[in-house]
């Protein structure tokens, strides 16, 4: 039997627990699987969100820790997005494929331009070709991959799933519309403020409000030089019991995005049954019913996303319908036991 543990055991390579962001909230909902014990994976930190100092000493440490376990484990889960994080990755591919483990790449990056269709192509053609098996986010992410790389049924689709488990507390709604993620222009936090002036002095008694680091003072500027500053609430970065209530509260959700993977803050809102308006990026379009399961607008349309916004104020009923959609797909596609479910899968299959 001991025998048989030792054949089933994964490295999971990726940024570290404390850092905000996607990626870390994926691997923590890796973590709570059956897979996780099933094939006794650890994850090795690699990057944090400190000075360049700490960050390179963190690289170090979680290298020479990479480089300790590695003959005692069989599959290497790779954790990858934007060029700096891939440039560091193919240290740990190189070691990987020098002792023959099988690697997997996660692949969660928010824009093509800026990755596999960049000057960093290179780096990505490397780590892809190495690969065994790249995980993408969506079919989107599918299609731009293959197209660029031509790695056909090496490419497999694992959606990012809810992850939010809810506290106990209750909390009565507000005439709130939230936004979560970082304040900045590829999020479309701008364009959010923009659309809600056009129809504020119409639902004096509204508000938006936005849960995330990032650029803050532009947006509280912003509201104020579009006179809706009273009605624009700025919390800063989130977790917790004040996330948990943040989203409880709010009546609608709204991410007005340029890009994405597909997007956590979104899967985090149909945990919590919100309404949800967003744009058709990332791997929204692979789920998404205009005015069934969601509310679409083209990035930076800002005349339709406070058409958008508009409705579903005024429509209680829209409202409600969406909110169903929204727990549906929590508890369906996106549910948390199914896509460890479809990570075990694929352990179980590069393993045997």
């Amino acid at each position: 039997m001991k025998t048989k543990n030792k054949k089933k055991k994964v490295l999971v390579v990726a940024t570290s627990r404390k850092t905000r962001g996607g990626i870390t909230s994926v691997i923590k909902a890796h973590e709570i699987g059956e897979q996780w014990k099933k094939f006794h994976c650890k994850w090795i930190e690699t990057h944090i969100d400190k000075n360049s100092i700490y960050k390179l000493w963190y690289f170090i440490k979680g290298y020479f820790t990479f480089l300790y376990f590695l003959p005692f484990y069989n599959l290497v889960h790779i954790h990858t997005s934007e060029p700096p994080s891939a440039l560091r990755k193919c240290v740990f591919m190189w070691w990987a494929k020098l002792w023959r483990k099988k690697v997997i790449v996660h692949f969660h990056a928010f824009s093509p331009e800026t990755t596999i269709n960049s000057k960093y192509q290179k780096i990505y053609y490397y780590l892809f070709n190495k690969a065994d098996v790249v995980v993408v986010l969506s079919e989107m992410w599918k299609n731009n991959v293959n197209q660029v790389f031509q790695l056909g049924h090496k490419v497999q689709v694992i959606y990012n799933p809810c992850t939010t488990e809810m506290l106990g507390n209750k909390y009565q709604k507000k005439k709130q519309i939230l936004y979560a993620g970082t304040v900045n222009a590829r999020k479309g936090y701008a364009d959010m403020i923009k659309a809600f002036a056009q129809i504020s002095s119409l639902y004096p008694d509204w508000q938006i409000v936005f849960a995330g680091n990032g650029e803050i003072e532009k947006g509280k500027t912003l509201a104020q030089e579009l006179g809706i500053e009273r009605q624009t609430i700025f919390f800063g970065w989130i977790n917790g019991s004040a996330k948990d209530k943040a989203f409880k509260e709010a009546s609608i959700f709204c991410l007005p995005s340029y890009a994405e993977g597909f997007p956590m803050a979104v899967l985090d809102a149909w945990s919590y049954g919100l309404p949800v308006i967003t744009t058709p990026v990332g791997g929204i379009p692979d789920i998404a019913k205009e005015g069934s399961n969601l509310l679409l607008f083209s990035p930076g349309d800002i005349d339709s996303l406070a058409t958008q916004i508009e409705r579903l104020i005024r429509d209680k009923d829209l409202r409600d319908r969406l909110s169903q959609e929204s727990i549906h797909l929590a508890n369906t596609t996106f549910n948390i036991k199914t896509i460890n479910k479809e990570i075990e899968t694929l352990y179980t299959k590069l393993i045997s």
